[in-house]
């Protein structure tokens, strides 16, 4: 994983409310929150490279569904990581939305 050397204290960060990996219909996992969103993404993009490779491994394996499996794991926990960037995008967006039209 990417990491940033020193985040600053006004950088985005992740809220942590995106869960991922439901057994009986509870999480089993959330995104940690406060983790820089730079480094976030870098983790998605390397957890969504290794699930490619094992997609790639599944369809030439034959009789082996393991590749698949995990491949479908990494990409869960990656699309979590990127709707939890959204969702503080989002939120920031909508804040400056507020902000510009309060001060119309």
């Amino acid at each position: 994983m990417t990491h940033t050397d020193s985040p600053s204290s006004t950088e985005l960060k992740t809220i942590g409310f995106t869960p991922f990996l439901y057994l009986s219909n509870q999480p089993l996992f959330h995104v940690c929150r406060d983790v820089p969103l730079t480094d976030a993404l870098a983790q998605a993009s390397d957890l969504l490279y290794l699930a490619k490779s094992l997609t790639v491994d599944a369809a030439y394996t034959s009789n082996n569904d393991r590749h698949a499996w995990a491949a479908h794991y990494l990409t869960a926990m990656s699309k979590a990581v990127i709707d939890d960037v959204a969702k503080v995008l989002e939120r920031e967006r909508d804040l400056k939305h507020r902000k510009a039209n309060q001060q119309q």
